[in-house]
C-alpha cells in the first residue's frame, strides 16, 4: 500500500469485521521509529488462525481466496528492518478478555519505509462508518500527542447526536486538523 493510514484502515476494518465494540488504535512516533498498535475485543482468532494469518492464501472471507491486509502490514515493517506481531484470544479460550492485538514497529529512515499518509480521513472514515463502535486513536511524537476518544465525545453528546452526523464528523476532523497543524513542528 502507498501509505500507512491505508493499511490503518484495512487493520482496523478487520476489528469491525470481528464483531468489536471498542478498537484503539495506537501510533508512536520519533524522528527515527514508528510503531502501529491495534488493539480490540472481537471475537478474536484460533492459535492456527493466528498462526496462518500472516499467509496471503489463508483468509476466513468466503467472498475470495486471499487476504492481503495483514501480510502487507507485516511486508511494509520488515523491509524496514522492523517487526510485527500479532495475538489473540477467542471469546471461548478467555471470555473476559478477548480480541487481537496487532503491532508493527517500522524504522522511518529506511529507504522501504512506507509514509503514514493521510490519517486524518482515515480516523474520520472509520467513526463515520462504524459509529457504535468506541475508537479510541492515539498519537504521540515525542512530547506531542493527539487523541481522539469516542466514548468520551459520546458522552458529551448523548445518544441523541449520532457520530456519524455532518456536524460530529466535521468537528473530529477540524480537531484533528487543529492537533496536526503543530505536530511536526
Amino acid at each position: 500500500m502507498k501509505e500507512l493510514s491505508l493499511n490503518i484502515l484495512d487493520i482496523a476494518g478487520n476489528s469491525v469485521k470481528a464483531g468489536a465494540t471498542k478498537v484503539g488504535i495506537t501510533i508512536t512516533e520519533t524522528d527515527e521509529t514508528l510503531s502501529l498498535v491495534f488493539r480490540d475485543n472481537g471475537c478474536g482468532m484460533t492459535k492456527e488462525q493466528v498462526e496462518n494469518v500472516t499467509d496471503p492464501f489463508f483468509t476466513t472471507r468466503t467472498t475470495r481466496n486471499v487476504g492481503l491486509g495483514i501480510p502487507f502490514l507485516k511486508l511494509a515493517a520488515e523491509q524496514t528492518g522492523g517487526s510485527f506481531s500479532i495475538e489473540s484470544a477467542t471469546k471461548e479460550e478467555n471470555p473476559g478478555n478477548h480480541g487481537t492485538t496487532t503491532t508493527a514497529f517500522f524504522y522511518k529512515n529506511n529507504i522501504d519505509f512506507t509514509p503514514l499518509g493521510d490519517v486524518i480521513s482515515t480516523v474520520t472514515t472509520l467513526i463515520m462508518g462504524s459509529p457504535g463502535i468506541d475508537w479510541v486513536f492515539t498519537h504521540t511524537y515525542g512530547e506531542k500527542e493527539t487523541r481522539i476518544d469516542t466514548s468520551e465525545i459520546r458522552a458529551v453528546l448523548g445518544d441523541d447526536v449520532p457520530l456519524d452526523s455532518y456536524e460530529v464528523i466535521e468537528w473530529i476532523k477540524s480537531s484533528l486538523e487543529e492537533e496536526y497543524d503543530s505536530f511536526y513542528k
